[in-house]
């Protein structure tokens, strides 16, 4: 008997070696006390077929919003009487404001003028086919109800409700796709902390620190969150930042990107869930870095990213989250102008917002909104699904170009009645100019060395009129 036990206890012993060596093979990893699962799949392996498929709505859009708003709305960029330099929602760390101290701004949180289907309406009327919203900041704040911690709108604040659920909702029903952003750091967990040592607390990156041993704890924490986000709402773009931090490796990059994937296959992810803000003007073609567009702030590049998906994210004035004394607003005409320079350079443009605490937004903000929207009225088949310039920018505005069409951005009217365009393989069959009474005929001429079409002595927008050469052939 026992040396038929041995045989067994033997025979059971090569079963197992040979399952793990078989799940070893396979790409499936044990751990005590948990079951076997496949090994997390590559997305970044995908074809280009694949790509392109996925991410042909965001490339067609060419405008978004964004919005930043959460906690740091109620102190508006002031703390205890003095004004705080800086952004708005990065309040907690410039001024040095302890957690505790900090929960409190939910007692005072009481958006009751928050209208979803207003917001969205205001997007939708100036021309924007996204929004991107903070689910939660760096400051920890959630946006929705979420079960995995007590630290949001819906638990701590006198509003009660999930913002981001009515606005996903309205999003639907007006037609807009609707993102969220995400900071990877998190001030509030407890996982992260303040250097003691800082020798100026206000420059912010003084507490984008983690203590070593509760990473893992921490990451779990983040992935729960987002899992909430992905299964509850599903976002088409999940937008993240706060990537920056020492312990956040490349590595906690593509591991994130995959595991996102996994629960939605078509999700659209920024390179800025990558490590050290790589690539932040662009994607660092073959570095193995995760994310699917490059995201430059605040700033256009010159020539765009060729070879890349990007997105140009920025303010209407110095902030991103709402700042009561900021009022350097860029003007409807420069908001217009860079439209039409990004999406010349084959880019996005996500146009920042900062609601008020109460819900409203400032009224500055609905003007040039307003404005953009007008001009859209006329002109967005000049932006929507266009790609890049065949030529160097023109001294008087910008090109963007589709299959079949040309478009010439005129800022600058030209006073000689004439506009030189460089030459043009296809051969121009019709060229109007844009009008809000619809496309007005224009006499042009072509030959070898371009086209040069007659203008009307006025131009018909005094910020960015547009002239459209049609072919007879797609290019």
């Amino acid at each position: 008997m026992m040396n038929q036990a041995r045989e067994v206890r033997s025979g059971h012993r090569y079963l197992a070696v040979v399952l793990a060596a078989v799940l070893l093979i396979s790409g499936v990893v044990l751990a005590p006390g948990i079951q076997a699962q496949p090994a997390q799949k590559n997305y970044m392996n995908e074809t280009e077929l694949q790509r392109d498929m996925r991410m042909e709505w965001w490339r067609q859009a060419r405008f978004g919003m964004f919005i930043h708003w959460g906690l740091y709305a109620v102190p508006a960029g002031v703390w205890k009487g003095e004004k705080i330099p800086g952004i708005g929602e990065w309040i907690m760390a410039s001024a040095n404001i302890p957690r505790d101290e900090y929960e409190k701004l939910a007692n005072q949180f009481n958006p009751v003028h928050f209208n979803a289907q207003e917001w969205v309406r205001l997007a939708k009327q100036a021309g924007m086919k996204y929004i991107v919203i903070t689910s939660k900041h760096h400051d920890g704040f959630a946006l929705w109800d979420s079960k995995v911690s007590d630290y949001d709108i819906v638990d701590l604040t006198p509003f009660h409700k999930d913002v981001l659920a009515e606005l996903t909702e309205a999003c639907r029903q007006q037609g807009i796709k609707m993102c969220f952003y995400h900071s990877i750091l998190d001030w509030h967990h407890p996982s992260q902390y303040v250097d003691p040592n800082a020798e100026n607390p206000r420059a912010g990156h003084a507490r984008d620190l983690i203590h070593p041993d509760q990473k893992y704890q921490y990451v779990r924490y983040l992935k729960e969150q987002l899992k909430e986000l992905i299964t509850n709402y599903d976002p088409a773009v999940l937008w993240f930042d706060g990537e920056w931090t020492d312990w956040w490796t490349k590595e906690d990059g593509i591991e994130l990107y995959n595991y996102l994937r996994t629960l939605k296959e078509d999700l659209i992810i920024n390179n800025r869930i990558g490590s050290g803000r790589q690539g932040m003007q662009g994607m660092d073609q073959g570095s193995g870095y995760a994310g699917d567009f490059g995201t430059p702030e605040q700033q256009i590049p010159d020539t765009g990213i060729p070879g890349a998906d990007w997105e140009t994210c920025m303010t209407m004035n110095d902030t991103w989250g709402y700042k009561s004394w900021d009022d350097n607003w860029k003007s409807s005409e420069t908001l217009i102008h860079n439209l039409a320079d990004i999406a010349s350079k084959g880019g996005n443009y996500l146009l920042n917002i900062g609601p008020k605490a109460d819900g409203t937004i400032p009224a500055a903000i609905v003007q040039r909104l307003q404005d953009i929207g007008t001009w859209m009225d006329v002109n967005a088949e000049a932006i929507y699904g266009t790609t890049a310039s065949p030529f160097q920018q023109p001294d008087w505005g910008r090109y963007t170009k589709k299959p079949g069409a040309l478009y010439a951005h005129v800022f600058d009217w030209p006073g000689n009645g004439t506009l030189d365009i460089p030459a043009i393989e296809q051969t121009v069959s019709r060229a109007v100019l844009l009008t809000k009474d619809g496309e007005q005929e224009l006499r042009f001429k072509q030959n070898r060395s371009g086209v040069t079409v007659s203008l009307p002595s006025s131009a018909p927008d005094q910020i960015d009129s547009v002239v459209k050469l049609q072919m007879e052939s797609l290019w």
